[in-house]
């Protein structure tokens, strides 16, 4: 039951109505017996400066950042973690004595596919220059990817997060063109990696950047949007007969590194895992 004395834990996005994300972190506080509660807000970015001052005015303990204010919400905030400040987007922000910013997003990505495939040694590639890019791109070169390729549908965006991956860490990092390009380097990628907001619920049939005719059998695809839970691409992967990652994997593996850091304790991933079973069903 909320109280007088619950603490409040978020998701700040645009849009927030698709999201599962509830049902894990309640059942991670009911599992701990914590007096917290987890809700969303729907944020538009000329809003997004109020939303976290008024977060901080209204004690809010901590909150999840998704689509479209990972990196604009660094801005507002006091301090940035290494591992945020080099990936250069937030998606967890911590209000304690300063308000905190983390990103567990490439870290949850690449524990997910790491179920599936080794990502070192691999070639990657990489839909999508934003937030969700920027991290899972650091956090695969940081994990042994041997070459990381960027495509985006602006190729001056992908062309920065490549320089800027590459001034961090002198790895293999190109910024690749949607079409031509993308097609003749899916010949021998071994991993492809969604990471653009295209297909995700309420745009079910937008159609994907690459088809099945563009996949071949050895590739694993893996697709950050959770709703629906087989998107475009991943049926189109699965008609190439490729091995598919949903966003689930993701979204429970950052979920567990952000309930890490707002309360101290790890959440068994079957708690996350029963919690979503329901929800899961209905994507």
């Amino acid at each position: 039951m909320i109280t007088g004395k619950t603490k409040i834990m978020g998701l700040i996005g645009d849009p927030v109505e698709h999201t599962i994300s509830p049902y894990m972190h309640n059942a991670g506080f009911k599992h701990f017996n914590m007096d917290y509660v987890y809700v969303t807000f729907h944020v538009t970015k000329e809003n997004l400066k109020f939303a976290i001052e008024g977060a901080r005015a209204l004690d809010v303990r901590g909150l999840n950042v998704t689509i479209p204010h990972k990196i604009e919400v660094m801005k507002y905030l006091d301090v940035i973690h290494e591992t945020a400040w080099h990936i250069g987007a937030v998606n967890t922000i911590k209000f304690a004595d300063e308000i905190e910013g983390y990103n567990t997003d490439g870290l949850g990505a690449v524990r997910g596919i790491q179920d599936v495939k080794s990502i070192k040694g691999s070639k990657i590639i990489i839909l999508g220059a934003g937030g969700a890019s920027r991290a899972i791109s650091f956090q695969s070169l940081l994990s042994g990817a041997e070459q990381v390729l960027i495509a985006n549908r602006t190729r001056d965006k992908a062309l920065s997060l490549a320089l800027d991956l590459n001034d961090y860490l002198n790895k293999d990092v190109r910024a690749i063109d949607i079409g031509e390009e993308l097609k003749e380097e899916l010949q021998d990628a071994d991993i492809l990696i969604n990471t653009t907001p295209i297909g995700m619920y309420p745009n079910v049939d937008q159609e994907p950047l690459v088809t099945s005719d563009m996949m071949h059998e050895g590739l694993v695809v893996n697709d950050v949007i959770y709703n629906p839970l087989e998107t475009g691409l991943l049926r189109e992967a699965r008609l190439a007969g490729a091995k598919t990652i949903t966003g689930i994997k993701m979204l429970i593996y950052q979920g567990i590194e952000s309930f890490k850091i707002w309360t101290g304790r790890e959440p068994p991933m079957d708690v996350f895992e029963e919690a979503l079973a329901p929800e899961i069903k209905k994507l």
